[in-house]
């Protein structure tokens, strides 16, 4: 559970500016200089603690928490070689396990963030992974052996599982020691889990065969339960049941249907919210210096577009920040419009979808309508939005009277996710 506290400075100052100006903004005054467009995004690494600049507020990057590495046997089949039954075979094993290619809360890998994460498992631990979605085999396959000695084989196919956790680096203002402000890549909210495996491999091992520890070999050995009544006796050539084995596969098949009913159970319906806590601030969400900003649907079936505000609005061109929290300086909050009562959330249907667009429901308790906003250093007004449940950044794919806002896993890395918090 994350720990959440109730605004303190930050609050206050959102109030405070709803008050004052006409045009105010979340953090300090406006400087013209600070109030600038945002500037071209970096190509330098994110580090934690690094520098980034505003056009980064809508944009993250992966870093790896932590990685397991373990061999693991995908297709086996116990098999013993008489004197007469020597030489080149073709045996066709069965399936122990699956393993599919996952990054976070989908069963795919779509997007660039989850490319970038596998990408930088590989990396950091020098192994060549699979960085697209993919599964190993869940039928039967064989493998061509050529076995010179008779005797109790074990025949696999098998690679190394490659599973941890990682976490986001995301732009946002930072107080340095000097009291001054800069804009750095701090750790964001979101994190979770990934796996993915290397390059699959097969062969043939014996009991009495000398191989390397904590290897795949080595795992396919164990599965010949050498030692047992079975693996010492004598055999008809031909496949050997592997008692050692066929428990492995049920226990694979047991976690593989537990996660898969956690995956269906993910994102339940929200709880209708009786009443909101919001803000009295109203804002208008600004591409930087342009005349568009984010519009609300009038039609349920319709999504949140770039509109220019006119007379006609209907305030559907102003939101308020609702059941604010902060947490090290990154705001969490619901994001309410006036115009037509909803808030922004993320389809639950689409969710898993790279650019799903963004749009507005009945308010409720449901990750999906909160988001993350990071800011720029005070006196600016820039903003990054990221969703909470599915981690994305908000953007849009270009500048252009009724362009939807859509989701973006590793956000627009041109700068156009970044917008202004206008207050009105």
């Amino acid at each position: 559970m994350r720990p959440t506290r109730p605004v303190s400075r930050i609050g206050r100052t959102l109030m405070a500016c709803a008050a004052s100006a006409a045009v105010a903004t979340v953090g300090l005054a406006v400087s013209p200089a600070a109030a600038a467009s945002a500037e071209p995004a970096t190509t330098t690494q994110a580090e934690p603690g690094g520098a980034c600049t505003a056009a980064d507020l809508g944009t993250r990057h992966p870093y790896i928490k932590t990685s397991e590495v373990t061999p693991t046997i995908t297709h086996f089949k116990g098999w013993y070689v008489t004197d007469g039954s020597t030489g080149t075979q073709s045996v066709n094993t069965s399936v122990q396990t699956t393993i599919s290619v996952s990054v976070g809360l989908t069963g795919n890998v779509e997007g660039s963030f989850a490319v970038e994460t596998l990408g930088k498992v590989g990396a950091s631990l020098g192994l060549n992974v699979q960085v697209n979605y993919t599964s190993t085999s869940s039928t039967s396959t064989s493998v061509t052996w050529n076995f010179r000695n008779p005797g109790y084989y074990g025949l696999y196919k098998g690679t190394k599982k490659v599973t941890g956790t990682y976490g986001s680096l995301n732009c946002n203002r930072v107080q340095q020691d000097d009291g001054s402000w800069a804009l750095k890549w701090v750790e964001g909210a979101d994190t979770g889990s990934y796996t993915t495996y290397t390059t699959l491999e097969e062969g043939a091992v014996r009991c009495e065969d000398k191989v390397p520890a904590n290897s795949i070999m080595r795992k396919a050995q164990d599965l010949l339960d050498c030692g047992s009544a079975t693996a010492t006796a004598k055999h008809p050539a031909g496949p050997v049941p592997s008692a050692k084995a066929a428990k492995a596969r049920h226990e694979a098949e047991k976690a593989a249907k537990a996660e898969k009913s956690v995956k269906a159970t993910g994102s339940p319906a929200p709880v209708t919210r009786a009443a909101l806590n919001c803000q009295p601030a109203v804002y208008k969400i600004d591409v930087p210096g342009k005349p568009l900003n984010w519009s609300a649907p009038l039609l349920a079936n319709d999504g949140i577009r770039l509109r220019e505000s006119t007379f006609f609005s209907a305030h559907l061109d102003n939101w308020r920040l609702c059941n604010v929290t902060e947490r090290n300086g990154v705001i969490e909050a619901s994001l309410w419009n006036w115009g037509n009562g909803g808030c922004a959330t993320i389809p639950a249907n689409i969710a898993n979808q790279e650019q799903a667009y963004l749009t507005t429901a009945t308010c409720g308790e449901d990750d999906l309508q909160r988001f993350y906003i990071y800011r720029d250093v005070p006196g600016s007004s820039k903003i990054g939005v990221q969703n909470k449940y599915t981690g994305s950044m908000m953007g849009h794919d270009r500048y252009a009277d009724g362009e939807l806002i859509r989701q973006y896993s590793s956000g627009r890395q041109d700068g156009t996710g970044t917008y202004t918090l206008t207050g009105v």
